[in-house]
């Protein structure tokens, strides 16, 4: 059976000049584990017994990030499923889109990352070195356009 884990993609909108396009001051939140490879992902875990799929992103964005439900607006319409193998076995990893209501709200790490990045859209696919974690990025990035 394929292990399932949970999260948000996690974006602020910076005030930005009046000029520039929304979509440009749109920055996304990157972890970077303290375990493995040091990878950078948006906050995601396991399922819990008893636990459904969209309380384990809240859940895991609490635990990793410091952030409560009450701090972000999930956005409608987005749902992401990637599948992939982890150490073998595949793995199903189901992300939500969510904002950030205060731009400015601090972030607490948990100790399962060293860092994280607020990264525009480039940069976040450089960070994100997985091609399905850039794609959905891009994807989520246009998805927010189209929005606009």
């Amino acid at each position: 059976m394929a292990v399932r884990a949970c999260g948000l993609i996690i974006y602020r909108r910076l005030q930005s000049a009046p000029s520039s396009k929304v979509t440009d001051g749109i920055e996304y939140l990157l972890l970077q584990t303290s375990y493995g490879t040091h990878h950078w992902t948006p906050p995601k875990g396991h399922v819990d017994p008893g636990e459904d799929d969209l309380q384990t992103a809240f859940r895991e964005t609490q635990e990793e990030a410091g952030l409560q439900a009450s701090q972000l607006t999930l956005i409608e319409g987005y749902k992401k499923e990637l599948h992939y193998p982890v150490r073998g076995k595949p793995k199903t990893v189901i992300y939500w889109l969510a904002e950030m209501k205060d731009c400015n709200t601090e972030i607490k790490l948990s100790e399962e990352h060293q860092a994280f990045q607020w990264l525009k859209l480039e940069d976040a696919c450089k960070f994100a070195q997985y091609e399905d974690m850039q794609a959905t990025l891009k994807e989520v990035h246009q998805f927010l356009c189209s929005k606009e």
